[in-house]
């Protein structure tokens, strides 16, 4: 079964288990769909590559970084690369322009030895990313071509992983194309079969079949990539189940084009497409079930914007639910459910340290964590809005957000200083912080020139700045003692806002290891940061556990473990895998937050109802 992000437009509807879509009760209501494959984006060979040449970029100091073609068939991702020193060029003569000494990376599709001779011999420093899929078929053909095979190499001539595998079978190897071409071989003794990574698997198997025919004792191996093969499996199940389909990706990329052609065999409407911004052209208003794949070299924000806007799309006959799902979507693309979130967490820290609920503090926790996301967002324009499916929002209304922005400091600042000169204190200093931390300090010659560039310190700031607005500024007007509510209420929100900002920076990983950003994901991995947060929900969990019983809190601390069990949950959807695009996933992981706030406001009204 596919994994699926759908949306839907019809007033009643029932859960259809065979083909993973919602179908109307109602004849006649539109009900529009969107699935996104599970293979669809980066695959191993090209993250690979494109990991290790920004790992470079991140030390290279001013020094140009050259990959021999470019680094991977996405000219977006071909683009930010270049902004960041990373410099392609084309074949041997194209190393005219690079200086001597310098390093030039072999991307996935690797290349020949003899290719690979003449660059080290002009002196060039190389680095090698072949892809260890495609070096496994080089072996395979070096090994049978010194053994007196003729290497057969299923695949498309022009192709550059094709001709670097025909460059290890030297004088042996002859390329084929399709079935036709089998039958003007000459007769040949020892025949070897193998097949270009990316190639089409009915096609490899019907030459494979031909070859056998003419030469039964041919060696054949399957050495097209898994991820290949289940790219192509899944978009036969993905047109079957969809009324039409589209690929994303950059139309130099083989594999992409192979995959929209073989939609297209399915017998669907199949779209090969590089952005979002190409849906403007095409009319998708007579399909009611979409499909979105992409290939092995196109980004995740890109594949996000694609979804993304087509689940925006309305249909002639917007329904309830629709409506719903689209106040909910704009809410979290614009911070405002961020904002919302802000506000049950407060709720949720007073009732923690037992302190009276006051709409005040309510009001200034959402204010200000509304004014903090859209400013840093803004001071960080280069790296936050692009390649986010916050872009095209901020980029069209960016005066509409920075006055909404000021008005909210300036109103939750106001919130504050009628709460009590403790309040607007406390808030004015954590407001000097914010101006501080995003601020050039250090001269430009050093590595860390501000606060935030110090590695995985977003992360860090964000959770103490939520749980300063939201618990600390509610006992600080009350001039209460320090009191183990306090110190429950300020850790709980710091940790769940903690985990979801890392689990946020786990589904950006691509983008922020694009742009140079060095979250907590980028530095240790996305392994060991899921470690970490289950290590950090763990401690919530037992935290919450002991609070009631040690007298620290009431027993709001266990009702509050509802929180830590839709984290848990929340674990099981960070993958890209879930189906789920950038927005909805974001959606998701911010929920956390209004189940706290809601959880607490349900206890607050048991525990009062029983008192009454």
């Amino acid at each position: 079964m596919l994994a699926t992000a759908t949306v839907f437009t019809g007033v009643t509807r029932r859960h259809d288990d065979e083909t993973g879509f919602c179908a109307p009760h109602a004849e006649g209501k539109r009900v529009m769909g969107v699935k996104l494959a599970k293979t669809a984006g980066v695959c191993m060979g090209v993250k690979r590559a494109v990991d290790m040449v920004i790992e470079m970029a991140r030390h290279k100091g001013t020094e140009t970084i050259y990959t021999y073609g470019p680094l991977i068939h996405n000219p977006q991702t071909v683009e930010l690369l270049r902004k960041r020193g990373v410099v392609p060029i084309g074949g041997i003569e194209g190393t005219d322009c690079a200086p001597a000494g310098a390093a030039i990376v072999i991307r996935a599709h690797g290349v020949s030895p003899a290719e690979r001779k003449r660059i080290k011999a002009k002196g060039f420093r190389i680095i090698d990313a072949t892809c260890p899929k495609v070096a496994h078929v080089q072996a395979i053909i070096r090994k049978h071509a010194s053994a007196g095979y003729t290497v057969l190499i299923a695949g498309d001539r022009e192709h550059p992983e094709v001709n670097g595998l025909l460059g290890f079978a030297g004088a042996s190897g002859i390329v084929i194309g399709s079935t036709a071409e089998v039958a003007n071989l000459p007769d040949l003794p020892k025949v070897c079969v193998v097949a270009q990574t990316t190639q089409s698997l009915e096609e490899y198997a019907a030459i494979v079949g031909r070859v056998r025919e003419r030469f039964p004792a041919a060696v054949v191996f399957d050495t097209i990539c898994d991820s290949t093969e289940k790219r192509q499996t899944e978009i036969k199940e993905l047109a079957a189940e969809t009324d039409a389909v589209f690929i994303v990706g950059g139309r130099n990329s083989a594999n992409t084009r192979r995959l929209a052609e073989l939609a297209k065999l399915q017998g669907k409407p199949a779209f090969h497409i590089e952005t979002a911004a190409e849906l403007d052209g095409i009319d998708i208003e007579p399909y009611r079930r979409i499909g979105v794949s992409a290939g092995a070299s196109t980004p995740n924000w890109i594949i996000d914007q694609v979804v993304d806007s087509l689940t925006a799309r309305e249909g002639k006959r917007e329904e309830f639910i629709r409506v719903l799902f689209r106040m909910w979507v704009f809410a979290v693309r614009t911070d405002i459910y961020s904002a919302a979130g802000a506000g049950c967490l407060s709720v949720a820290a007073m009732l923690l340290q037992g302190l009276p609920v006051r709409p005040l503090h309510i009001l200034t926790a959402s204010l200000y964590v509304y004014a903090m996301h859209i400013l840093n967002r803004f001071i960080n324009r280069k790296a936050s809005s692009i390649s986010s499916f916050r872009e095209e929002s901020y980029l069209l209304h960016e005066k509409v957000y920075v006055s909404l922005a000021v008005l909210s400091t300036v109103v939750a600042l106001g919130a504050a200083f009628i709460a009590g000169p403790a309040p607007f204190i406390l808030l004015f200093l954590i407001s000097l912080f914010g101006i501080l931390y995003n601020t050039r300090l250090l001269p430009g010659r050093w590595r860390f020139q501000s606060l935030k560039d110090i590695p995985g310190s977003k992360n860090i700031t964000v959770a103490i700045a939520w749980a300063a607005v939201t618990a600390l500024l509610p006992w600080i007007e009350t001039g209460r003692e320090i009191t183990g509510g306090l110190l429950v209420s300020f850790v709980f929100v710091a940790g769940i806002v903690f985990i979801r900002s890392a689990l946020s920076d786990i589904l950006d990983i691509q983008s922020d290891r694009l742009f140079g950003r060095e979250t907590i994901p980028v530095l240790i991995g996305e392994g060991r940061t899921l470690t970490l947060l289950q290590a950090v929900s763990a401690l919530l969990f037992l935290l919450l556990v002991a609070a009631a019983p040690a007298g620290w809190t009431s027993s709001l601390s266990f009702v509050l473990l509802t929180s830590v069990f839709y984290i848990w949950i929340c674990f099981k959807l960070y993958d890209r895998r879930s189906g789920f695009s950038g927005v909805v996933l974001e959606g998701l992981l911010e929920s956390s937050y209004i189940v706290a706030g809601l959880s607490a406001a349900l206890w607050r009204m048991m525990v009062h109802g029983a008192i009454a």
